[in-house]
């Protein structure tokens, strides 16, 4: 579907279009083969989840007032991280990660995005890896497969509904996206099937896409994130070295405490899978959940937040260098905030998938800033990484 169509179709409210941009339906997952053994893992949190509710900042004495009627506390529906953070309790499965040196948080963060709060540009500015709406023409990854000595680019896959244009651009990469929701009747399977047969990446792709086109069918998203979890994490353990797919669901507008529980979940879920998959392979591994924007630092009347600015990005795995809420908190005090409303961000979300590419797979810093992430300052090193 091209960008201009996956705008056309969202003619309705506002609320049908944020569905949509946050719709779990619309994740693929792309998987490509680099040399050596890091791994990389980025998912993309569709819908733009609130970093400041999901790791709150308990310790900061504003935090309070923002959020009478949503905010969490330590022993109230918060895991303490440091005494200064804490993490939504619904991510506990995560705590043995976080105590093994392998969860970090990257908070106050959020692309050179700003003031209009679009999902669909923000996720475009977040894959595209660019500061501008105008200069996006392909994804991040795919300008940076080139760079990695040994890469096979078109080995890569992607199955799902909408190509994600995090791999877009002049690199090929294979694909193969079933239609919408339409099941696939024997004949049409038996058909697809004739048609890739001698397609050794095909073996495995097809059980994945046809579990997507059916979810329609009765199938929960949970499901199929932990499939395709485990997909990623399979490929991952053979040839793949770098793996790709989003969650939706971050939208909350109103009722976020319920709102979150499947998303929370899904994402639990998501990396449990893919540390238990990956087994050994799990202490090379670097995995970055980005979104594309934050939201609101005060809730609304309707028990949510809305669409702001910083946010938090997710580190997991044992490439990690230790436990730690990275960044420079800038505060929620009123004179703190963004235009008064959002948490500021005070780091590009960029410096943490740029510095995996750098310290996991080589790439040359000032390639990397100037090529995959134009115009991102890279500094002088990055503390998150072993």
């Amino acid at each position: 579907m091209t960008d201009l169509n996956r705008r056309g179709f969202l003619t309705g409210s506002l609320g049908v279009a944020c569905c949509a941009a946050a719709s779990p339906l619309l994740t693929p997952v792309t998987v490509a083969a680099a040399p050596g053994e890091n791994r990389l893992v980025v998912i993309i949190l569709r819908g733009a989840m609130d970093g400041v509710g999901v790791f709150a900042p308990h310790g900061d004495r504003a935090y309070r007032g923002l959020r009478p009627g949503i905010g969490r506390m330590p022993g109230k529906g918060l895991i303490d991280l440091d005494g200064r953070f804490g993490m939504d309790d619904r991510l506990g499965g995560l705590a043995p990660l976080w105590r093994n040196g392998e969860l970090a948080v990257a908070h106050a963060v959020s692309t050179p995005y700003r003031d209009k709060r679009s999902h669909f540009d923000g996720q475009d500015l977040l894959e595209a890896g660019v500061g501008d709406i105008a200069n996006i023409s392909d994804g991040w990854m795919n300008r940076a497969l080139p760079l990695m000595r040994g890469a096979t680019a078109d080995t890569a896959i992607a199955v799902g509904r909408e190509e994600m244009l995090l791999m877009r651009g002049a690199t090929e990469i294979r694909s193969w996206e079933p239609g919408a929701r339409l099941p696939l009747a024997n004949d049409e399977r038996q058909l697809v099937q004739m048609l890739y047969s001698k397609d050794p990446l095909f073996a495995k792709a097809a059980g994945m896409a046809a579990d997507l086109t059916e979810l329609g069918g009765g199938e929960d998203a949970e499901g199929v994130a932990q499939r395709t979890a485990q997909y990623a994490a399979d490929r991952l353990s053979a040839e793949a070295r770098i793996a790709a797919f989003s969650i939706g669901g971050w939208d909350t507008h109103a009722s976020q405490k319920a709102a979150l529980n499947k998303p929370l979940r899904i994402l639990e879920e998501t990396i449990l899978t893919l540390k238990r998959g990956l087994g050994p392979h799990w202490g090379r591994t670097m995995v970055v959940a980005m979104t594309e924007f934050g939201r609101t630092a005060r809730e609304n009347g309707n028990k949510g937040t809305d669409h702001g600015t910083g946010g938090a990005a997710v580190l997991a795995g044992g490439a990690l260098s230790r436990a730690a809420v990275f960044g420079d908190w800038p505060g929620v005090a009123d004179a703190d905030l963004y235009k008064g409303r959002d948490l500021t961000p005070t780091m590009d979300v960029r410096h943490y998938p740029a510095w995996a590419l750098h310290a996991m797979f080589g790439l040359d810093k000032t390639a990397l800033e100037q090529a995959v992430f134009p115009g991102l300052d890279m500094g002088a090193r990055a503390e998150f990484i072993a």
